[in-house]
């Protein structure tokens, strides 16, 4: 389907101009640096041409899918600013187990007729069933936050491998394999775990995050947000407005304090840098940089953090605090509309992040 005001020969000679660009730069022998320069290019402002461009030829045909599988390429055998060693987390019979460099969590619970299991964002389908078949487990559903490659590339492989797997996720954002679509406040069952879905629309227009009802196992409850939340950052607004992200990050803070975070992302060191930047005073960011970069350097995960914690130095959920407001907000926005003056200090934060990732 052709672009709303542009014809398809048009459209088809911008994309082969834009693949050609992508096959120069990945083969190149800097191709390293080449892809951080491509990324750079295409993520600096979401209304140019070149970003539309890229963007639907990434998350519409396979040539995105390559340029993420390429870039994850040996993640795992990095040094220290690499990924991280396996650590789980067990609660009561249940295991949350993150997969390293394959953007991918998995959850396991022992109940009959045996062990299930179920993975939210799969990329690397090879990490994942080498996990699986560690774990003992039958991978039963795929839980997908979101259509982008680095979280759903897995789920062609892996549902052919696993035929009784079910692959859930919105019908908005296309999902490659999707068997089960779900809504907002949808409910998923596996084995006695509980995990209910939430709309969080910005990053894509259907992204879901999921929460696992720590209550049945008598555990905490933990949340899988896939791209809308990271340590102590948050998602790009791709396909909403700022509005649009600040009500999902407003679902997400209406959670309880002791519950766990489980973002897509190992974002943790350059988050709490920027946070840095814009909130230097506060003394909960300063002390969980120092807990990270101990974590980094034994190359340990960041993760779990609690929605508690990063209510206390996580900026794009504190664009209520009147520190930041003071120093970046854009003035009073309509009268009585606070929201309005919260989603300009949203959309400034975010510009002023890729700015700051960007150097």
């Amino acid at each position: 389907m052709a672009w709303q005001g542009w014809s398809a020969p048009w459209l088809w000679v911008s994309g082969c101009g834009l693949l050609l660009l992508v096959l120069v730069l990945l083969v190149s022998p800097r191709s390293c640096r080449a892809r951080r320069t491509l990324r750079g290019l295409f993520m600096a402002r979401s209304k140019r041409l070149l970003f539309r461009i890229g963007y639907s030829l990434y998350t519409r045909t396979w040539l995105g899918y390559l340029s993420i599988a390429s870039s994850c390429a040996g993640l795992g055998n990095r040094t220290t600013k690499g990924h991280s060693r396996t650590q789980p987390r067990l609660f009561n019979g249940v295991k949350v187990l993150p997969i390293p460099s394959s953007q991918t969590t998995t959850a396991t619970s022992s109940s009959n007729p045996g062990p299930a299991g179920c993975g939210c964002g799969p990329l690397r389908p090879q990490a994942v069933q080498a996990s699986i078949e560690k774990e003992g487990v039958n991978l039963v559903a795929i839980l997908c936050t979101h259509k982008h490659w680095d979280h759903s590339g897995g789920n062609r492989d892996l549902s052919r491998r696993h035929q009784d797997c079910r692959v859930y996720g919105s019908p908005q954002d296309g999902i490659p394999y999707l068997t089960h679509p779900l809504c907002h406040q949808d409910v998923v069952s596996v084995g006695r775990l509980q995990i209910r879905a939430l709309a969080t629309p910005g990053h894509t227009q259907g992204h879901l995050v999921y929460l696992l009802d720590g209550e049945p196992y008598k555990g905490p409850s933990c949340l899988f947000s896939g791209d809308l939340l990271f340590l102590s950052g948050c998602g790009r607004t791709f396909e909403g407005t700022a509005e649009t992200m600040l009500s999902s990050l407003d679902t997400v803070l209406g959670l309880g304090d002791d519950t766990l975070l489980w973002p897509g992302h190992e974002y943790a060191e350059e988050n709490l840098g920027f946070a840095g930047v814009v909130e230097p005073e506060n003394l909960a960011r300063e002390r969980k940089m120092q807990w990270v970069q101990r974590q980094r350097m034994e190359r340990k995960s960041t993760c779990p953090s609690t929605l508690g914690e990063e209510r206390s130095y996580n900026p794009f959920l504190r664009t209520h605090c009147l520190v930041l407001q003071e120093a970046l907000g854009p003035g009073p926005g309509p009268i009585g509309d606070d929201d309005y003056s919260r989603a300009q200090l949203l959309e400034k934060l975010r510009q002023l992040k890729d700015l700051h990732k960007s150097k």
